[in-house]
């Protein structure tokens, strides 16, 4: 039976997923130069539009289709909204309409590959972005999202993930990581920090106030365990973002406005997998373990890899964490997952297969579009900028 309010709830949260988007372009794009704002932003809202497309055909039915050998969903179940007009989501939901499971899952999946577009920013044609992106859906998202939410082995397994942790953040936080390797480091780094303090604040406000509609929306109804999502989503990006300007005070004797949203993000990150299975009180100790594991794999990524605006370092590492505390911290009185090391192996083996799905697929994806025509940015226009080279235009405002 459809329930009004629930169908109420699960359009706020699906606009509040959808909203995550621009507010990650705006925030990426006011991190890197001036030069190269408009590309990253142009990657990030071009997924809007690609992956829209790629789920209306096929990729839903990939991901939520009958299960075919644990592995992935039939293709043609749902293709091109095949018997899902006006179906109530019996497998999934009974008190909301498929189209909505259909939109609020589409927002996700939007989100998930742009994420990586920090990792390796500067260094990627635009044409090659949209290559790989559509690879990247279709080869390593809809699996994963399979194994995990659609009935594949690892669900079967028991393992959990309620928001993302690992079908997301894990998935691009490690997988951008084969993409840094075929694409090398940069020639020019940004040596003076973010062009545009303002933008990076709007974004990174968009991507906070969407959170809680990212993880509480999980829940796919008005009720009790969407409370709990909700707090816990607001404490651990709370508490992250306190524990980590903490850290880095102690560590450069200065405070900075960029770390501080840094330090919510790590929070928000490593809660979502973990944010329908813990308390509130469990809340407050991801988001400080969020913190201090992921500041310090920042500043150990920083000297490794050219990872541009430390994509693995937060989310790659935030949700491999979060992921597992699930084994360490779930209560079952808030969604009957109960911690203990059979949970945690089981989490932490579904990490590491899909931690070594995502990197090596990745790499593959990014080799075989290399090898069709190079993707990778000449050194020349690294130096004026990819704004220019691609788009003839900038961010700069231009006189009337």
């Amino acid at each position: 039976m459809i329930i009004h309010g629930d169908v109420a709830f699960i359009i706020l949260a699906t606009t509040l997923v959808l909203i995550m988007t621009p507010g990650l372009a705006f925030f990426y794009g006011g991190l890197v130069e001036r030069k190269n704002a408009l590309t990253i932003m142009f990657q990030i809202f071009i997924s809007i539009g690609i992956v829209t497309l790629l789920w209306v055909f096929g990729g839903f039915s990939l991901v939520f289709g009958d299960d075919i050998g644990g592995v992935i969903g039939n293709p043609l179940q749902y293709f091109a909204f095949k018997d899902i007009t006006y179906m109530i989501n019996l497998n999934y939901s009974n008190n909301i309409p498929f189209l909505m499971f259909f939109m609020y899952q589409l927002m996700f999946a939007i989100i998930t590959a742009p994420l990586m577009t920090g990792a390796f920013a500067n260094r990627l044609t635009i044409s090659g972005w949209i290559k790989i992106l559509i690879l990247w859906m279709i080869v390593i998202y809809f699996p994963v999202a399979h194994w995990v939410w659609g009935g594949g082995f690892l669900s079967k397994l028991g393992f959990v993930d309620f928001a993302g942790g690992a079908v997301i953040h894990i998935t691009s936080g490690f997988g951008c990581l084969g993409g840094i390797y075929v694409l090398g480091e940069r020639k020019y780094k940004n040596e003076h920090g973010p062009f545009n303090l303002g933008l990076v604040a709007i974004g990174a406000g968009l991507l906070l106030f969407g959170w809680f509609g990212f993880n509480a929306g999980g829940t796919l109804a008005a009720a009790e365990t969407a409370a709990i999502v909700f707090t816990n989503t607001g404490i651990a990006g709370a508490t992250g973002m306190v524990v980590w300007a903490i850290l880095y005070a102690m560590h450069s004797k200065r405070a900075s406005f960029l770390e501080i949203i840094i330090g919510a993000v790590a929070g928000l990150a490593t809660i979502t997998p973990a944010s329908g299975y813990v308390g509130p009180l469990s809340a407050v100790l991801i988001g400080a373990i969020a913190a201090v594991v992921c500041f310090f794999c920042v500043e150990f990524e920083r000297k490794k890899w050219d990872d541009a605006l430390d994509v693995w370092g937060v989310h790659g590492m935030g949700g491999f964490i979060g992921t597992l505390l699930v084994g360490v911290l779930a209560d079952p009185r808030v969604n009957g997952v109960s911690a203990g090391i059979n949970q945690f192996l089981i989490q932490l083996l579904g990490c590491g297969i899909i931690i070594v799905y995502s990197v090596l697929m990745t790499f593959i994806i990014f080799k075989v579009v290399d090898s069709t025509k190079s993707i990778k940015v000449s050194e020349e226009i690294q130096l004026k900028g990819l704004d220019q080279e691609f788009f003839k235009e900038s961010y700069e405002t231009k006189p009337d």
